[in-house]
């Protein structure tokens, strides 16, 4: 069994840790709710936007990083799941909040972010957007932490896998048209369920499957995705 630990948060500053319980389910459906129904509000609408569900694994690894309070990325080699990459959103704050206001802090980066363009001025922090509203982004697990040496004393990071903010393709974190025209028959209420659980490894792959096809070494070891996945999104 795969165990963790989580960082409870009392109103008073409290800090109780607890073994196998981050987060609690309640704050998990919140989680995965949360970013689901945001996933749906995109604009322009999404016709490939994957539904996220909660993975034990992506939420050890958020949980093992928000505890190291360290307030950058973790390594992107410590964020995987299976075969799959991970990408990383975090917040901090001074107070405890939910996570609902964390994850709609992320999603609130959308008004810098103009479809198929990108940011609409110099500097502007859109990267947590697009990792949210980043289509194969189906696995979600999400940790807390209290830091009480910091100067922002609580720490809350979520995994997404497979990972978003592709650099290729940052600007079109998904894409655009009728929500599930993409799955028309693996459609829950405007996402999609028809997720692979495998992952390309180069960004050529669909070109190398028609040269090679999918028994060739290379294809065979580094291209699952499109070998095996051709009714899926991914």
């Amino acid at each position: 069994m795969l165990c963790c630990f989580h960082s409870s948060l009392q109103m008073d500053g409290t800090y109780i840790l607890m073994l196998c319980q981050t987060p609690p389910e309640k704050s998990k459906n919140e989680i995965v709710n949360k970013h689901n129904d945001l996933r749906r509000t995109v604009t322009p609408p999404a016709s490939n936007m994957l539904k996220m569900k909660w993975s034990k694994r992506a939420a050890a690894n958020a949980q093992n990083w928000a505890n190291m309070c360290i307030y950058e990325h973790s390594e992107p080699q410590s964020r995987t799941v299976g075969e799959k990459s991970c990408g990383e959103n975090i917040f901090m704050s001074n107070r405890p909040v939910s996570w609902s206001y964390a994850i709609q802090s992320w999603f609130n980066e959308e008004k810098n972010f103009t479809y198929g363009e990108g940011p609409k001025y110099a500097n502007a922090v859109i990267g947590h957007y697009t990792q949210v509203a980043w289509y194969s982004s189906f696995l979600l697990g999400c940790g807390i932490a209290y830091c009480p040496r910091q100067r922002l004393t609580y720490n809350y990071v979520c995994q997404y896998c497979s990972a978003g903010n592709i650099a290729s393709r940052k600007y079109t974190p998904y894409l655009k048209g009728e929500p599930c025209a993409s799955c028309p028959n693996d459609c829950d209420n405007g996402l999609c369920t028809n997720s692979c659980k495998y992952e390309d490894f180069y960004s050529n792959c669909k070109d190398l499957k028609a040269q090679v096809g999918c028994k060739h070494s290379v294809t065979k070891d580094k291209c699952k995705a499109s070998c095996k996945c051709s009714d899926k999104i991914y």
